[in-house]
Formats: C-alpha cells, sequence, structure tokens
C-alpha cells in the first residue's frame, strides 16, 4: 500500500504526541484490561510447568497480536482511518510521560525527607521491597527503573511499530507485560513464566540496544555511557536491561547496581559504572530528562526507519513495472 509507511509514521507522531498530553489513564487502561485477561486465563492454565506458561503466553501475546492485525485489516485502505488507529495503539502502548511522573513523584519525597511517602510511591514504579531501602537507595531504584524502563516502555515499542505496524506495537507490549506478571523467579512463576521471560528477552533485544545506543548520543557524557556500556552492560543478569542500565550510569556519571531486595528475595547486582559516586536525589530528575530526550530520539529514529522502508519498496515495484 503506497501510503501506508507514511501513515504509520503520522500516526506514530500523533500518539506519541498523545502519551505527552494525556499519559496514561489511571483507570480503564487498555494494557490494565489485557492484564486482567491474561490473570483469568493464568487462573486456569497455572501448572508449575513450562509448557502450560509457554500456552499461556502464547494465547495471550499471539491472541492481542490477531485481534489487533484483523483490525487493522479490516480498515483496509481507509488511511485516516488507519492512522488513528496506529496513534491510538502508540498511545496506549508508550508509557514514558507516566514513567517521567511517577520518578518525580518519588523524588519530590526523598526531597522533601517524607520517606514513607516515598516508599508508598514506589511500588508505583517498580517492583523493589520499598521497606528495605532507605533514601538513597530509593533513588538508585528510580534511576534504574526509569533507565530500564526507558526501553520497555517507548523504546522498545516504537522499534516493533516500525518492523511491524500496530500487531508489532500491541505483541511486544503484550510480552512486556506478561513478563511483568509472571516472568521473575519467585517458586509460583520458576517454570511457568520462563516462555513469557525467554520471549521478553529476545522481544526486548532490539528496543534495549537502540536505547543504549540513543543513550550515548543523548547524555551529558557520551564518552563516559560508552565506556559503561561496553565495560559492564554484560554483567549484569537482564541481557536487555544492562546495556540499558550501564549506559545510563555512564552518561549521568553515577554508580548503578548491587544489592537489592526484590519479589521477596535479595538479589546481588553486578556494579555499573564502579568508579562514580551512588545518585542522589538530584539524579532522578536528570534521569528523567535523558530518558525524555532518547525518547524523542526514538520516535525519530524508527519513523525515519519505517519511511526509508518505504522509498526502497517503491524504487522496486517501480523497477519492476514494464517500461
Amino acid at each position: 500500500m503506497r501510503g501506508e509507511h507514511a501513515g504509520y509514521a503520522c500516526g506514530a507522531a500523533l500518539g506519541f504526541l498523545g502519551d505527552l498530553i494525556a499519559a496514561d489513564p489511571r483507570r480503564g487502561h487498555p494494557v490494565a484490561a489485557f492484564g486482567r485477561a491474561a490473570g483469568a486465563l493464568e487462573r486456569r492454565l497455572w501448572r508449575d510447568h513450562r509448557g502450560y506458561g509457554a500456552a499461556h503466553a502464547v494465547v495471550c501475546a499471539g491472541g492481542a497480536a490477531a485481534g489487533a492485525a484483523l483490525l487493522q485489516r479490516a480498515l483496509g485502505g481507509r488511511a485516516p482511518a488507519r492512522v488513528a488507529l496506529t496513534a491510538a495503539t502508540v498511545w496506549a502502548v508508550l508509557g514514558g510521560t507516566s514513567l517521567g511522573r511517577e520518578a518525580r513523584a518519588v523524588g519530590g519525597a526523598l526531597a522533601a525527607g517524607d520517606l514513607e511517602v516515598a516508599r508508598e510511591r514506589l511500588p508505583h514504579l517498580c517492583g523493589r521491597d520499598p521497606q528495605a531501602l532507605d533514601g538513597p537507595g530509593m533513588a538508585r531504584a528510580v534511576v534504574e527503573s526509569v533507565a530500564e524502563n526507558t526501553s520497555d516502555a517507548v523504546v522498545g515499542a516504537l522499534v516493533w511499530g516500525a518492523l511491524g505496524g500496530v500487531p508489532g506495537l500491541v505483541a511486544f507490549r503484550a510480552v512486556n507485560t506478561l513478563d511483568a506478571m509472571v516472568g521473575h523467579k519467585s517458586p509460583r512463576y520458576r517454570r511457568f513464566g520462563w516462555a513469557a521471560a525467554r520471549l521478553d528477552d529476545v522481544a526486548g533485544w532490539p528496543g534495549s540496544r537502540l536505547t543504549a545506543a540513543l543513550t550515548v548520543l543523548a547524555g551529558p557524557d557520551r564518552r563516559g555511557a560508552l565506556r559503561a556500556w561496553r565495560a559492564d552492560g554484560g554483567a549484569h543478569p537482564s541481557p536487555n536491561a544492562g546495556p540499558v542500565e550501564a549506559s545510563f550510569a555512564g552518561a549521568l556519571g553515577v554508580r548503578l547496581g548491587g544489592t537489592l531486595a526484590y519479589g521477596g528475595r535479595v538479589e546481588h547486582r553486578p556494579v555499573l559504572n564502579g568508579p562514580a559516586p551512588p545518585p542522589g536525589t538530584e539524579d532522578i530528575e536528570r534521569a528523567v530528562r535523558l530518558s525524555r530526550r532518547v525518547s524523542v530520539l526514538a520516535l525519530a529514529t524508527t519513523v525515519a526507519g519505517r519511511l526509508a522502508v518505504g522509498v526502497v519498496r517503491r524504487r522496486n515495484e517501480s523497477g519492476r513495472k514494464p517500461r
């Protein structure tokens, strides 16, 4: 379809703008509705077995992507409707503005010295145990969460949208949501959530590398970001969080990683950008601003890539026409 790529670019830009203006609604969000449906299916399917977990992941993510594909196909060549669908989907799957809002809420409480409010707000941002954290520990958790979720909540979705349109956007968000629900290594989900976690690792790979690369370009310390990415990005237990958190640490000149309490267990993670000091409350705002710059660059990069593919395809099609 001749204008398909331009239509996607327009819809993606409108959806990104919608997230900037409206962010996520506190009630009635489509992703929350997907989570409730996935949770209901989990209650029926759960067994302490990888096969049942794989079936759960395939039905949930595959069903969401198939539904999006059918809806997109039903619109046919109606360009305005396809642009509107893309814009609505991009708005629904992005979470950059809400990420910044929640990070600033914790940062504001820390700046005011109100650790109890900060502990109440932290679970809105990440799965750390807030009662086990002091002020510096919460500041570190926020910066790490901003870094990781810049990839998960923004860049990764834009990458898959550029690759697969509306079905790609929906599939990525579905996989990422499933990983957050069942992909952790608790006794209940160690086997059942294995497929969702591995699928999320695969889906998140391109977005995390693009996020790290754009952090090097957009960060206040480009050399530091690149150096930390190269030195420490592979040390993190997550293949996708590692490059992102390391590049953010180097760009901001802070030290991330170390011991944390997560999901009722204690983890000792490698230190990222070790010579630097740990992040302070003021670094939360710096991380949010860096996340926003990376997100804007990701939109520009993915839209440009989608348009370039359209240009190449049109040239190839015109070259095959008989003269």
